[in-house]
């Protein structure tokens, strides 16, 4: 019987790929805000004119995965943080779905005020 599978179905597995998921995203991001960042600098009306362009309901939905994948991100490297350093490693469910929980909240906390 092939056991390697069955390590797939366990919480922890899920929060290492949404740790390193999000993590390749966000590092897809940031040359476009680097770029963006340029722009306030260097042409203001370049800016104004992406600024324009983020007011589309599609970039906003672009901005609320993109908070979601920070609070992921953030929250499962503090989880991973807290189960090296700290010695309630049994806790690992539960820091998991706080992690889950914290990112979920920071999601649609940005989606409601934007």
């Amino acid at each position: 019987m092939n056991t390697a599978w069955r390590a797939r179905n366990h919480p922890a597995w899920w929060a290492f790929l949404v740790h390193r998921i999000s993590g390749i995203l966000l590092t897809l991001f940031l040359p476009v805000h680097f770029w963006v960042l340029g722009l306030a600098l260097h042409d203001s009306a370049r800016l104004d004119g992406f600024l324009h362009w983020t007011d589309y309901p599609l970039v906003k939905l672009g901005e609320f995965f993109l908070v979601l994948m920070l609070a992921a991100h953030l929250t499962g490297g503090l989880r991973l943080l807290a189960l090296e350093f700290l010695a309630w490693r049994g806790w690992q469910k539960n820091l998991l779905a706080l992690a889950a929980g914290l990112a979920l909240f920071a999601g649609l906390a940005f989606a409601y005020v934007v």
